[in-house]
C-alpha cells in the first residue's frame, strides 16, 4: 500500500499526513482526539479498514496539531476548530485535492461538520461516525455527562494512568481482554500525546459545541453509529440525523467506539455504497484452521463454592496454564471466553496433543477442563476467527465431559497414522445444525 508520511505547513505548524490508494474519489479521514499515523496504519487492528478504503479511492489522514507526528502544543493555548480546519485544508492543498469526502470519527466529526458548512465547495459528501454535536450535558443533550463529572472522572481515572492502556475497556471493550491489546494501546497513548498535551486536548474537547451550525450543512451526509457505543451515546447520532438537512442515519450493532474494531466490514460497506453507489463487500480472508475451544468443567458450581477471590485466583492459574500449553504446541490464542479459550492450530494432531496436555496440567492443579476440536475453513476477521467451523468447534466443546478432549470426525480422519487413538463414536445433533455429527473422545494414555 502506498502510504508514506509527509509534512505540510499550516501557518507555523508542521502537520504530518499520509496518503494511500488512488482517486477519485478523494477521502479525508479525520480521527478522534488523539492519533498516531505510523501506529494507526501499521497495526493489524486498522489494516483492514485502510485496505478497504484504498480499494475504491484515495484516502488522506493526518495527525492533528498536538498529537502524533505533528507539532506538539508548546503552551496552554487550545487549538480551536478553526485552526484545525486550516490544518485539514493545508493537507488537501498539499496533495492537490480540490474536493473530498470527509470522514470524521468522534471528536474529528465536529471539525468535519464545521468544514462542510463553511467550505461546501470543497466537500463532496460527509460521513460521521460515533459523532456528537456537543461534548457535555445540555437540556437538549440530557444523555451526555455533565462537564464537572467528566473533569472529575478524567482527573481520577484517566490522567494519572495515561500511557498505561487506560482506554482499553472504554474505547475497544470487545477486545479488551485479548493478549497484547492493553500493551499496544499503552504504547499508542504514549506515542499520541504527552500527559500535558492530552490534558490540554481534553479541556478543549469539553468546550466543543457545533449545534448552532449543523442546520447549515448542505452536502450529502451519512451518519454511522454503533447502538451500544460506550463513549458516545447513540442518541447523539440520532440528534444529528434530525438536525442535519437530508442526513441519513444507519445504526449498527456493536459496543466499540473506535472504528477499527468490531465489525469493520459493515462500517466500510456502508461508506463505500454511500460514496460510490455500489457495495462490493470484500471477500473475507479464508484459511484452513483447527479450532479448539476449552472451558472449566462445572465452572458455575465451582465459582459458587470458592467465592470471588479464590475463583479469580483459579482463573489466573487456568489462564497461565493454557497459555503455557498453547505456546508449547504452537497454538494461537484467539481470545479468552471468561473461563475458557478459543485457540487455533495449523494442524489437528498438534491441537489434540495440546488439548491432552492441557487437560493433564489442569487436573494436576485441581480444575478439570473440557476440550472441543474441529478442523475447517475459517474467516479471518482482523485478529479474530469467524465462520461455521468456529461454531462447530464450540458445539463440540460444549458436549465434552470433564477431562475429555472431544473431536469431530473430520479431525479424527485427518490424524490417521499419527498414533492418536479414539473411543467409539458418539452421535450428536449439534445445536443450530441440521445433520447428525459423529464425535470421538481422545484416548489418553
Amino acid at each position: 500500500m502506498n502510504a508514506d508520511i509527509h509534512y505540510t505547513r499550516s501557518g507555523d505548524t508542521s502537520i504530518a499526513y499520509k496518503v494511500g490508494g488512488k482517486g477519485p474519489p478523494d477521502m479525508v479521514f479525520v480521527p478522534g482526539y488523539v492519533s498516531h499515523l505510523e501506529m494507526s496504519w501499521e497495526t493489524p487492528l486498522a489494516s483492514r479498514v485502510w485496505h478497504r478504503l484504498t480499494s475504491f479511492g484515495r484516502i488522506m489522514t493526518f495527525d492533528k496539531r498536538g498529537t502524533g507526528l505533528s507539532d506538539p502544543i508548546t503552551d496552554d493555548r487550545l487549538p480551536g476548530l478553526e485552526q484545525r480546519m486550516d490544518d485539514m485544508r493545508a493537507v488537501m492543498d498539499a496533495v492537490g485535492s480540490r474536493r473530498s469526502v470527509l470522514i470524521g470519527g468522534s471528536e474529528g466529526a465536529m471539525m468535519c461538520m464545521l468544514f462542510a458548512a463553511t467550505y461546501p465547495e470543497r466537500v463532496q459528501s460527509l460521513i460521521l461516525y460515533g459523532a456528537m454535536a456537543r461534548a457535555t450535558w445540555s437540556e437538549d443533550h440530557p444523555w451526555n455527562t455533565p462537564r464537572e463529572d467528566l473533569i472529575q472522572s478524567w482527573e481520577e481515572f484517566i490522567e494519572p494512568y495515561w500511557g498505561q492502556g487506560v482506554g482499553t475497556e472504554i474505547f475497544i471493550p470487545s477486545i479488551a481482554t485479548r493478549p497484547g491489546v492493553r500493551e499496544w494501546l499503552a504504547r499508542f497513548e504514549r506515542s499520541c500525546a504527552s500527559p500535558r498535551n492530552v490534558n490540554v486536548l481534553f479541556r478543549m474537547f469539553l468546550d466543543l459545541d457545533v449545534r448552532d451550525i449543523v442546520s447549515s450543512i448542505h452536502v450529502p451526509t451519512l451518519i454511522l453509529h454503533r447502538t451500544q457505543d460506550y463513549v458516545v451515546n447513540v442518541r447523539s447520532g440520532r440528534w444529528l440525523a434530525e438536525h442535519i438537512p437530508g442526513a441519513r442515519l444507519i445504526e449498527l450493532p456493536g459496543i466499540d467506539h473506535v472504528p477499527f474494531t468490531g465489525d469493520v466490514d459493515a462500517l466500510v460497506d456502508e461508506m463505500q455504497e454511500f460514496i460510490t453507489g455500489t457495495r462490493e463487500r470484500a471477500e473475507p480472508d479464508r484459511v484452513l484452521k483447527t479450532v479448539m475451544f476449552t472451558d472449566i468443567a462445572g465452572s458455575t458450581k465451582r465459582a459458587a463454592e470458592l467465592g470471588d477471590a479464590a475463583w479469580r485466583d483459579l482463573l489466573a492459574t487456568h489462564d497461565l496454564t493454557m497459555r503455557r500449553e498453547l505456546k508449547r504446541f504452537r497454538g494461537q490464542e484467539i481470545k479468552t471466553l471468561g473461563d475458557g479459550f478459543l485457540a487455533a492450530f495449523d494442524g489437528p494432531a498438534r491441537a489434540i496433543r495440546c488439548g491432552v496436555s492441557a487437560v493433564r496440567a489442569a487436573l494436576a492443579t485441581d480444575f478439570p477442563i473440557r476440550v472441543g476440536i474441529h478442523t475447517g475453513e475459517c474467516e479471518l476477521v482482523t485478529d479474530d476467527l469467524a465462520g461455521i467451523t468456529v461454531h462447530i468447534a464450540a458445539r463440540v466443546g460444549a458436549l465434552a465431559q470433564a477431562n475429555e478432549v472431544l473431536v469431530s470426525r473430520t479431525v479424527k480422519d485427518l490424524v490417521a497414522g499419527s498414533g492418536i487413538t479414539f473411543s467409539d463414536s458418539r452421535t450428536h445433533r449439534l445445536k443450530g445444525l441440521s445433520d447428525k455429527w459423529q464425535l470421538y473422545a481422545v484416548r489418553q494414555a
